[in-house]
């Protein structure tokens, strides 16, 4: 059910609460209804953006280098589900792997306690079956320093509450309350969490109690509620000198060069395509662990992209179709999350140029539309965007790499308030230079490996032995929030343990991004998502014995 306030609420000792409705917390209240446990879900704000949105405002240390807030966090039903672009990739072995780049950072788990959940998760973000590779066998590469066979799959259905609205309504088991906003931990002197305090809004205070508690509502605004219960309980995570709030990472974004390839088969590769499993895909240029260790690079991901839509100069008239459309804020947040639609739209439009090439190819422009909204908003299998092939073969060269952790990257809390009495965040999202000077590296080793395998070449748009200048300057993030309450074997290593739970506070959990020691090369939320399918099989096998006893304490009452 789904119910705004929190009316009720408080009658009950709750067996579990989760806080956020993104996809992360959506998954968990469904994974654990369908093992028969209930949940209590309680989300800021409503079923659309409103007035909570703005309690999630922050002090950007460098705004160049942070999303806005407003891009970056989503207090509404579904969270940053309603942001989301739809790529759906696994972690990689290789990022569990101890690694210099990484600072040699370990996971508390192996790859293989989290991979034998992506079939699941790939059910509930709708992305077809976890298949994550597909032979290029029209593709002979010159070696094996880099592969073509790495695919992303696209979500059919990316906003959550929309896509499992069925199951969301007529659970019996699964308790959403919208306009609840948790402000406070009520942390005992021994650790245990009794339970939240929430304020809904009608400004009534409530404190619900829980045998455990789970934080889902996204990296920054979880690690907020646990640095507000460390400022009252200055021990906790290992103090103020601890990991909590530290190690921030997001991933390494941008386009430094442009990619010529040699001939049709390899241009044809990277369009969009359905693989026959149940979505679209596309293929991802990726290193091999091998040369990844031995160059010390970064895990980082290339692929071509169209030439940059706001530029007319492109003369294409669907890319100045598309243009026009983005810049139009209702049909452009239409067509893509917010986040995607600023970075494809930077500075002034120019509406006459973008005009004459729509018009000097109104043929192309209307039979490209056409296909796409046919196979954007008519398909059962949603394409997630567009890729324009074009004669010459050149296209952008696009990059999705691994931030390195570093502990002084790190969110705070500041002194000022929200309307609701909760510390801001204060946001220092920090980027290394070696870490865009193994960027450059990467490309180095993709130019000689193009070139080697007759595939194509490089084209850089700077000196290259501007590379890595250039590549820092592009650095800026802030919508996948990795690493501020990290996984450990120990405290001294993370907030949580391998179960999720909080070191200090055993029936806390947190569940999202901010748990992942290392940040690879994927887009987080199908992980997150199976992370969530991993928590729901941990609180059930706690949650299941608790309940028979309770019942047989019932029956000799």
């Amino acid at each position: 059910m789904i119910a705004l306030g929190l009316e009720g609420a408080s009658a009950q000792t709750h067996e579990t609460i989760i806080v956020g409705s993104g996809p992360a917390g959506l998954t968990l209240a469904m994974e654990l209804a369908r093992r028969g446990r209930p949940a209590l879900l309680l989300e800021s704000g409503l079923d659309r953006a409103g007035a909570a949105q703005d309690l999630s405002a922050a002090t950007l240390v460098d705004p160049a280098r942070h999303d806005d807030m407003r891009i970056a966090v989503a207090r509404r039903l579904g969270g940053t589900s309603n942001l989301w672009g739809g790529r759906s990739l696994p972690l990689d072995p290789v990022d569990f792997v101890p690694r210099p780049f990484a600072d040699l950072t370990r996971w508390p788990i192996e790859y293989e306690e989290i991979a034998r959940h992506y079939p699941a998760a790939c059910r509930y973000v709708d992305c077809g079956e976890a298949a994550f590779t597909l032979a290029a066998p029209d593709l002979r590469p010159a070696d094996d320093d880099f592969s073509l066979t790495s695919l992303e799959r696209a979500s059919n259905r990316p906003w959550f509450q929309k896509a499992h609205a069925a199951t969301l309504h007529a659970s019996k088991l699964i308790d959403i309350r919208l306009g609840a906003t948790v402000v406070e931990l009520d942390v005992a002197e021994n650790g245990h969490v009794n339970g939240v305090v929430t304020v809904a809004a009608d400004g009534q205070r409530c404190a619900l109690r829980a045998e455990r508690v789970v934080l889902a509502a996204g990296g920054l605004e979880s690690t907020r509620l646990l640095l507000a219960a460390q400022r009252r309980h200055p021990a906790l995570f290992g103090g103020t000198d601890g990991p909590l709030g530290r190690y921030y990472m997001g991933h390494l974004i941008g386009e430094i060069a442009d990619v010529v390839f040699a001939g049709a088969a390899i241009d044809n590769a990277f369009d969009f395509m359905r693989d026959g499993r149940g979505s679209f895909v596309r293929r991802r240029i990726t290193p091999s662990p091998a040369l990844q260790m031995r160059l010390e690079l970064p895990n980082i991901a290339f692929w071509p992209i169209a030439p940059p839509i706001a530029d007319p100069r492109h003369r294409s008239g669907p890319l100045s179709a598309t243009a026009l459309a983005l810049s139009t804020p209702v049909l452009g947040r239409m067509i893509l999350p917010e986040l995607i639609r600023a970075r494809h739209l930077k500075g002034n439009l120019d509406w006459r140029a973008h005009a004459r090439n729509v018009l000097g190819d109104l043929p192309g422009t209307a039979s490209f539309l056409a296909g796409f909204i046919r196979r954007r908003y008519f398909s059962a299998e949603r394409i997630p965007g567009f890729f324009l092939r074009n004669g010459a073969r050149r296209y952008g060269l696009s990059y999705h790499g691994e931030q390195s952790p570093n502990r002084d990257s790190k969110v705070t809390l500041e002194r000022e308030t929200d309307r609701l009495g909760l510390p801001r965040l204060r946001i220092d999202l920090r980027f290394a230079r070696a870490d865009a000077e193994a960027v450059a590296r990467a490309h180095v080793s993709l130019a000689r490996w193009l070139q080697a395998s007759g595939f194509g070449r490089i084209e850089y748009r700077q000196n290259e032995a501007e590379s890595a200048d250039a590549a820092l300057a592009l650095m800026s993030h802030g919508s996948h929030q990795i690493g501020t309450a990290r996984m450990g074997a120990t405290r001294g290593e993370g907030v949580v343990d391998a179960n999720l739970a909080a070191f200090d506070c055993p029936n806390l959990y947190v569940l999202g991004s901010a748990v992942f020691p290392t940040s690879g090369q994927a887009n987080p939320t199908l992980s997150i998502v199976a992370f969530a399918v991993r928590l729901a099989d941990r609180l059930s096998a706690i949650a299941a014995p608790v309940a028979v006893t309770r019942a047989q304490a019932s029956a000799h009452g």
